[in-house]
């Protein structure tokens, strides 16, 4: 059996910037903030973390910065993946080198691929360095499905140990848990399915709403594992609205601005992304009102 990266809840991390650059004060508190509050990983420049508009400089100092600050505290993801297979070779081999506990392999976006192109691609990449990699399937964003079929003959590879699944499609996940077995853990890739995907076998989830609620996101997985099944559900359940509206706009559009407003950095965005509308801002932050967060 292969080596859980982690269980429960793991936050992918926005990235606080200005326009000069990476804000590595205020990355620094949201780090130990989010450790202080017990979450069970860090995922660092993934989706919401704005890797997709980091220089290479960037997105490697960051990954670096992020290990070192963390300091073996929890485990650290690094999100790694391209639509070009020899970059995402390279930040692999970079996030290796640099202490990363673990990679995010993100299915390829705009050029997309056959089922053959992601097996291929994916053994490549996890050929190229001796790090845990844990795919990434979000078909909203990348227009790419990897099926579990797919996934199954991936779980295959020593070093692919887990898939974080973001399809939305509860029956695909549940024929994927059924296929790969103890041969490659599951994450939830949206909050809203936290508690059901762990009901299938999941692990936990890789979470935009913990960058804001570390605790309780930690807490809903942790109370499931527990068989606390009523508490786990009555938070997922009361967190809803909240995650919707985490959701109303582009990740991390709405994440950022909650961040923001918490303390932790400037609400800004490099374009394409552009920040909350006015009425979809309000809405967040009255609901965060409602939970004390700010």
């Amino acid at each position: 059996m292969k080596k859980t990266v982690f269980t429960g809840a793991a936050t992918a991390i926005v990235t606080p910037l200005t326009k000069d650059g990476i804000d590595y004060v205020q990355f620094a508190r949201l780090i130990d903030w989010q450790i202080e509050e017990g979450i069970d990983a860090i995922v660092v420049v993934g989706t919401t973390g704005e890797g997709s508009t980091l220089t290479d400089a960037e997105h490697k100092d960051a990954i670096s910065f992020c290990v070192k600050r963390v300091a073996g505290r929890v485990p650290v993801i690094a999100g790694t993946g391209s639509n070009d297979t020899a970059y995402a070779i390279e930040m692999t081999q970079y996030a290796e080198a640099a202490g990363a506990d673990a990679v995010l392999l993100v299915t390829p976006y705009y050029n997309k691929a056959t089922q053959r192109g992601l097996i291929e691609s994916f053994r490549a990449i996890a050929d190229s360095a001796n790090i845990p990699c844990i795919l990434y399937n979000v078909p909203s964003r990348t227009g790419c499905n990897l099926t579990p079929k797919s996934a199954a003959e991936l779980a295959k590879h020593p070093n692919i140990v887990a898939i974080k699944e973001a399809s939305g499609n509860i029956s695909q996940i549940a024929e994927l848990v059924s296929l790969v077995g103890d041969d490659m853990d599951v994450y939830s890739g949206n909050d809203d399915q936290i508690i059901p995907i762990m009901s299938l076998g999941g692990k936990g989830v890789i979470s935009v709403l913990s960058n804001i609620m570390p605790k309780e996101t930690s807490r809903m997985c942790r109370l499931f594992d527990e068989g606390d099944l009523k508490g786990a559900r009555d938070i997922q359940l009361r967190l809803l609205p909240l995650i919707d509206a985490l959701f109303c706009e582009v990740n991390p559009i709405p994440v950022k601005a909650a961040v923001s407003a918490m303390g932790f950095g400037e609400n800004y965005l490099r374009l394409p992304l552009t920040p909350m509308e006015s009425e979809n801002e309000k809405k967040l932050l009255s609901l965060m009102k409602k939970e004390n967060l700010i």
